[in-house]
This record gives C-alpha cells, structure tokens and sequence, in this order.
C-alpha cells in the first residue's frame, strides 16, 4: 500500500505528530487531493487543544488547502485528474437539511463537515475531501498564494460583499493582522473608501501601501470621533480579536452602519443599545463561505493583485509553524509548502 506523511494531533492538548498513514482513497462523491501547501490558521486551535464538541481523534488540522486532484470516486463531477483546487472551512453538507435547501451549506443542520475537525485537513500530503467542497484555483495564483485566501482571504472578501456597503462607500477595517490586511486590500479593489485603525503608527505605511486612504491610530486617536469626522462608516470590519476595541469603534458608524465581526474576540463586546438605535446601526457576525465564495474570491485576487503576506515553513516543521502562528508575531499568515 502506499504511504504518506501526515502531521496528527492523537488527543485533545496533544502535540503534533509527523505519522507515516496509508494514501485514502476516495469513495463515492469524493475526490483525493495531493495536497502542495496549507495555511496555519488560528482555528486549528480548536483541533489541536479539543474546543471542538464531539471531536474524534487522531485528526489531521487544516482548512486552507491548496493542491491538484489526484484521484476522483464514483459518481464525481465535473472534477477531473489533474485540476489544481481548494479547501477551506466548508468541507460538504448533506444537500437536503432546510439550511442547504436555502444554499446555507455552511450552516448544515444535518452534517456540517469542516475541514481538519469533522474529517481530515491539510497538515498532510493527501486528503480525501466530498466533491461539493472543492473551488477551482486559477493559475495566476500558487499553491502557497492560495492557500490562506480559502479561509482568511474568502472570510474578508464574502463579509466584504455581502455587508450592504457600495463602491464609494466609507469603509473601515479594524486591525491590521492576517484577516485586516486582506481585508484593507479587498475593500479598496472593491472601489471603497478605506479606513484602517489600527493600534501604533508603525503600521500606517503598510496600511497605505495596502490600499487605506486614511489611517486612524487608535492609541492616539479616537476612532470613533475620526470616523463621526468623516461622515460616519457605512461598515466597520471588524478583524481585530478585541473586543474592546470594537466597541471604541461603534460610535463612529453612520446612519444604517453595520458593525461586521470577523475575528472572535477574547473579551466581551459591549453594545450600548442607544448608539444602535440612533442611526439604525447593527452588529452582525459573518463566517467563512462555501465552496464557490472561495472560488470567488480567488478570482477575485488573482484578477485584481490582492495577495496574502506569508511566511512559508516546510512541511517538516509544521510543528514550528503551528507555534509562530499561535505567538502572533507572523506577518501576516503562515503556510506550510509540501515543495521544501
């Protein structure tokens, strides 16, 4: 039988292992992808330390996959040998639940499958994954550029989009990390007018270079005050984990301004109901998308120049990737590249 790498975490709070497995084969409906490299997300916490409930082990982490069918089972279509694909988070659904009757495939009542914690992720050299799961890569775009753009990249580009906001719109994005500077970069190829807040005027340079019009640094700056200044945001994106600094941002939504959270914050979000119902302004949580937001959004990348800022390890040291990645000193995404 043929064999592969694959880095397994055996229990809940357990380290990762480089396993030599059997290569999967894929049943009906599913497609065998030789994985070529995988971005190091923060959500693989939730595999590695158990957060996830009903989590099996062992289990495979990773959910940005980027790679090339290897082999397609039975009753597969349209994908053929050979295609170069993607994963995220969106790893199938059930097709009949109510949610995925309504195209809702990332909320399936039924078998919401994600990728690294229900089935197998990419911290491996192939992964069986159901065909419904797969986007199409262009090849403008490699292996290691695609890859973060399956999670963090479709997560900024899908809240972007679907936010109500219109070309010319004020638009600010909340931090500067591995979700904002993407975020920054979609939202002006978007035709918006880009805000960043970020804390420290260090980063005001590359959030320029990114493509913010206006940099507010909150340390020195209100951003509520600056964004009232301005006329009020039309959406605030919040990528920033702190929940603090979200609500020092609410106050500077304008009239129907939405609030966005995209990264889960540590501390609780506070909300003065008055500040929402003076101006009809909301907060709301986007997450992820499916399978052809993800093909949309690398799409969307490869077309327009927005690409994700990586720092690339082996495979071999998926270990030491995981690490940078939790420390947070990356800049900005981490991926490991199967091509040492």
């Amino acid at each position: 039988m043929a064999k592969m790498r694959a880095v397994q975490v055996s229990r809940a709070g357990g380290p990762l292992e480089l396993v030599e497995r059997r290569v999967p084969d894929p049943g009906p409906g599913q497609v065998r992808v030789r994985i070529e490299a995988c971005g190091v997300c923060h959500s693989d916490v939730l595999t590695k330390e158990g957060l996830w409930p009903g989590l099996q082990y062992p289990r495979v982490p990773g959910h940005e996959i980027a790679g090339v069918v290897d082999e397609v089972g039975k009753d597969v279509r349209p994908w053929k040998a050979g295609e170069r694909v993607g994963v995220g988070w969106h790893g199938g659904h059930c097709g009949y639940c109510s949610s995925c009757r309504r195209g809702d495939f990332l909320f399936c009542k039924v078998s919401p499958k994600v990728t690294g914690i229900a089935i197998d992720g990419g911290y491996e050299e192939f992964a069986v994954i159901p065909a419904e799961a797969l986007a199409r890569i262009p090849d403008g775009l490699s292996p290691v550029e695609a890859a973060p753009l399956m999670d963090a990249g479709v997560t900024t580009f899908n809240a972007l989009r679907n936010a109500g906001a219109r070309s010319g719109d004020l638009v600010a994005v909340l931090g500067i990390g591995g979700l904002g500077h993407l975020g920054i970069q979609f939202a002006a190829k978007m035709g918006f007018d880009v805000v960043a807040i970020a804390r420290g005027g260090d980063k005001e340079a590359l959030a320029r270079k990114l493509g913010a019009r206006i940099y507010i640094d909150s340390r020195k700056q209100n951003p509520s005050v600056e964004l009232a200044r301005l006329g009020g945001a039309r959406l605030v994106l919040a990528t920033a984990t702190d929940g603090a600094a979200m609500t020092a941002a609410l106050g500077g939504l304008g009239v129907n301004g939405r609030l966005l959270v995209v990264g889960a914050p540590q501390d609780p979000l506070q909300v003065p109901a008055g500040t929402l119902i003076g101006g009809s302004k909301s907060v709301a949580g986007w997450a992820s998308g499916r399978s052809i937001d993800s093909e949309d959004t690398l799409d969307f990348a490869m077309k327009t120049g927005v690409r994700s800022m990586n720092e690339v390890y082996p495979f071999e040291k998926a270990a030491d990737a995981y690490d940078r990645m939790l420390s947070g000193d990356a800049r900005f995404r981490v991926v490991m590249s199967m091509r040492t």
